[in-house]
């Protein structure tokens, strides 16, 4: 009986925000459809034993790309004959449960035991940072081996969704997604509109951590531009970017650089001045209700978290943008029906390709630049 209560009450509950969506909201910002459909020309690359990964990086010597992927390892890729192979883990905690081939696609739960690493940056000596979701920022030496934690509190308390990392001038720089919720509590951040977010940096020098911005919406990827002047976060929940000026007459100061069609993951300078921006979803008819109807949504007695994701990924595009040193959108990207590339999170340009990785998906995708 109370199963069937259930289902009717999803039933409703379905016929309701689809009435709003329909009739009551505005028209999503997702650009009208075009003919090119780029991305899906482009080479699907398969992972047979992993899944999720979400951002990629090129080491010094231009091997890579390396990636974290959702079982807590960081892989590189060493060409056809050897494939992916095992570089880095994040947690100290590792059991048999981690091994790879043991962890479901989205098995959450796990995460925080086997560790997840998301944003990768190599340093000019060979060493990588890893934001990892659960245990902070880290770094591991150009042989890889297990990471070391660099930061996993700020003033006392706990880093609770580090998302991606950049390296400035004797300074690391990298993204909270949240204060309130971590990785595995994503839903609760999106459809509760969360905006304890904050930008965080780091001095090796001395070991000081500091807040840099606070009160952001999802902040998500960052770029240090190439002359160094100014830093870009995607603000996720917002569909924007904005600009943190490092140096200059605005040294210190937080604008708007660029609002987007689409909810934003990483971003990466491309082989110019310019930056590549991963838009990861359309933001569905669910995210465009008033945040107190979505609140109300998750208090419901039905399953609706994974009614929502389900949907979610049924619906989900592709699309990638290119954004100019002020802001405007001077290239899209895109395969609208999902075909190849969709639920993209991670956009990294090296020798004439582009790699775009997933959070979600097990797979990489590949798209030759045209010359």
């Amino acid at each position: 009986m109370a199963a069937a209560r259930g289902r009717w009450a999803m039933v409703v509950t379905t016929i309701v925000v689809s009435f709003v969506a329909r009739f009551l909201l505005p028209p999503s910002s997702f650009p009208a459809d075009n003919e090119d459909r780029l991305l899906q020309g482009a080479e699907l690359q398969a992972g047979v034993d992993f899944a999720g990964p979400e951002s990629l990086a090129f080491d010094p010597q231009g091997r890579g790309p390396y990636t974290g992927v959702a079982d807590g390892r960081i892989l590189r890729w060493d060409g056809p004959s050897l494939g992916w192979t095992d570089f880095s883990t994040t947690s100290p905690n590792r059991t048999d449960a981690c091994k790879p081939g043991k962890t479901p696609m989205m098995d959450l739960s796990l995460e925080p035991l086997c560790g997840r690493p998301l944003g990768l940056r190599f340093g000019a000596e060979g060493e990588l940072y890893i934001a990892d979701a659960y245990y902070g920022l880290m770094v591991v030496g150009p042989n890889g081996g297990p990471a070391t934690s660099l930061v996993s509190h700020v003033g006392g308390k706990p880093v609770l969704f580090p998302n991606d990392v950049d390296i400035g001038e004797d300074v690391i720089y990298f993204t909270d997604s949240s204060t309130k919720f971590q990785k595995n509590q994503f839903l609760l951040i999106f459809l509760q509109g969360d905006g304890s977010g904050r930008l965080l940096s780091y001095k090796p020098s001395t070991g000081e951590t500091k807040v840099v911005i606070s009160d952001l919406y999802f902040p998500n990827g960052i770029a240090i531009s190439r002359d160094k002047s100014f830093l870009l976060v995607c603000e996720t929940l917002k569909q924007r970017v904005i600009r943190y000026w490092i140096q200059g007459p605005k040294a210190g100061m937080v604008e708007e650089f660029a609002a987007l069609p689409g909810l934003p993951d990483n971003i990466r300078l491309t082989g110019k001045d310019d930056f590549w921006v991963a838009i990861h979803a359309q933001p569905n008819w669910i995210m465009r209700l008033p945040i107190l109807l979505r609140r109300a949504l998750l208090k419901l007695p039905i399953p609706f978290g994974e009614w929502y994701i389900n949907m979610a990924r049924k619906e989900a595009k592709g699309m990638v943008v290119k954004l100019n040193t002020n802001g405007k959108i001077i290239e899209v990207l895109e395969d609208r029906q999902g075909k190849v590339a969709k639920l993209l999170s991670g956009v990294e340009e090296r020798d004439g390709v582009l790699w775009l990785g997933s959070v979600v998906l097990p797979q990489i995708v590949k798209y030759n630049l045209p010359r």
